[in-house]
């Protein structure tokens, strides 16, 4: 990672004049990837940006051969002006993927960046640029917009353009949003395409195949794969070039529904360690996913301005095995002791007038794993807190008592758009502070659902749109994504619920708490 400073940034677009070109020594020349030399490198799967705080982002990109990153930065569309940040230089080691870090940022702009590759073997022979664009989160009360969603290429529905590709990307980049959460299921690495899929009216869909695609993902190569298809699609792409992400992973990233030291039966797989394969997952996704980190856990709080902190889980890389999920035991669950402590503390500490909580699992929504196991954190027993229950108590409890409000959860992972408030008055346990969790996706996959509600934390089903039949095709509709406007005068908090096309099926507005 590289970082800017901030003094040269606020020059950005203020000086006069366009810059030179690149310095033509500023790369190592020959080296052991000379066979590239005939020609220049080759952006290949566009720019990605993410995390944008206040002060800092990602920029990211991939080429086609070894070669240095450089990324211009500046406040003008024609970058007139711009700074220019010398980043790393791509190998195979990350798949000839690299990231740059811009530190300094000036807080509530919007900022114009332009991405280009320089060649080891010819110094000051560069690849075309490739342009993108990133919001910076506020420092002062204003206005604050940003969409969710999840779920991307699942149940062997891949890009097919005559049905419009990952056309939901199209519109959510329409809205103009701060940034996107994506609450998991970022790629489906179990889910192998077929070159064709015959819908219910006799109409044929047509995938888009690569060999990664084409059947599970066991290898570092093939998990990579995954995530390079999406880029595939014209509308993911352009709206990963003007959209700054916040991502978090939930089981498709590796498989369904898995869990640490898992070992599978499944004659799909030739290995059968859960471990091997989640660590390949997760180098393939730290590599092609614009996050800060290039290793470790990815639960995180993006703080962006006085009005919003967003809380993002890990629900996955401590996650206790599956089972009935009825157990006394507190120190198991979903979010380990660690990172279970640091939402209290996190919770109790920020100013933010709204704490969204990205949990890539329902708090409220049973998720079953077999008939005799469960993925989520509810098991349908309606009474007191049980299982993985108990550590959501616990971090509901302590919250309610420290005076914390304006907590509000956005999930996915169900396949369906969903509005369910929780109230102490419906539940089993009264100790915690009512709130709102908000259920969005799919993005482009099976649409499913409902799923049945425990009824141990109180929810109410406000509103709900599911398909009439399981695994509608995205031809079929059924595909969402929720949008959060934040008034920066009021501090209200709107939520629609909208679908593929942008529509808004369902909205409404939470008034901005009062601090106990």
């Amino acid at each position: 990672m590289t970082s800017i400073d901030r003094r040269s940034l606020l020059r950005a677009g203020l000086a006069g004049g366009v810059l030179s070109a690149l310095p033509a020594g500023s790369a190592l020349a020959g080296g052991p990837w000379s066979g590239w030399s005939a020609s220049r490198p080759v952006i290949t799967h566009g720019v990605q940006s993410g995390d944008a705080t206040a002060s800092s982002a990602v920029v990211w990109t991939r080429a086609d051969r070894p070669g240095r990153m450089w990324v211009e930065v500046s406040r003008r569309p024609d970058l007139r002006g711009a700074r220019r940040i010398r980043g790393p230089v791509l190998t195979p080691d990350t798949d000839f993927t690299g990231k740059v870090r811009l530190r300094g940022l000036p807080p509530g702009e919007r900022l114009f960046f332009s991405v280009r590759v320089e060649s080891l073997d010819r110094p000051g022979l560069l690849s075309e640029p490739v342009d993108g664009q990133l919001g910076i989160a506020p420092t002062r009360r204003q206005d604050v917009s940003f969409v969710w969603t999840g779920d991307v290429v699942g149940q062997g529905w891949g890009i097919d353009p005559a049905y419009g590709g990952l056309k939901i990307f199209e519109s959510m980049r329409a809205r103009r949003p701060g940034f996107l959460l994506h609450s998991g299921d970022t790629v489906y690495a179990d889910g192998p395409l077929s070159a064709q899929v015959t819908l219910p009216d006799g109409r044929i869909w047509r995938n888009l195949m690569t060999e990664e695609k084409s059947k599970v993902a066991e290898t570092l190569t093939e998990y990579r794969g995954q995530y390079a298809y999406n880029l595939l699609d014209e509308a993911y792409r352009a709206f990963a070039a003007e959209v700054p992400q916040v991502n978090q992973w939930d089981d498709h990233e590796v498989l369904n529904n898995w869990y640490p030291g898992e070992i599978l039966d499944d004659a799909r797989y030739t290995e059968k360690r859960v471990d091997v394969l989640a660590a390949r997952a997760h180098q393939a996704y730290h590599e092609w996913v614009p996050i800060p980190s290039q290793s470790g856990p990815v639960h995180r709080v993006i703080p962006y301005g006085p009005l919003l902190d967003v809380f993002v889980l890990d629900m996955r890389t401590f996650k206790d095995p599956n089972d009935g999920n009825v157990h006394a035991d507190p120190k198991r669950g979903l979010l380990g002791s660690e990172q279970r402590e640091w939402l209290i503390r996190g919770l109790k500490e920020s100013r933010a007038t709204w704490k969204v909580i990205a949990n890539d699992l329902p708090l409220g929504i049973v998720v079953p794993d077999g008939p005799a196991a469960q993925e989520g954190v509810a098991q349908g027993d309606p009474g007191a807190p049980k299982g993985r229950e108990l550590e959501f108590a616990q971090v509901l409890q302590e919250a309610h008592r420290a005076g914390v409000t304006g907590i509000v959860f956005l999930t996915a992972d169900v396949h369906y758009t969903a509005a369910h408030h929780y109230d102490p008055a419906r539940a089993a346990v009264q100790d915690f502070t009512p709130f709102w969790e908000f259920v969005s996706g799919p993005a482009h996959a099976g649409a499913f659902g409902p799923n049945k509600l425990d009824a141990t934390f109180g929810p109410d089903t406000a509103f709900i749109h599911t398909p009439p039949v399981a695994n509608a095709s995205p031809a079929e509709g059924y595909q969402h994504f929720g949008e959060v406007r934040i008034d920066g005068r009021t501090g209200d908090f709107r939520v629609d619920l909208r679908d593929r096309d942008g529509v808004s099926l369902w909205s409404t507005t939470l008034k901005a708490p009062r601090r106990r």
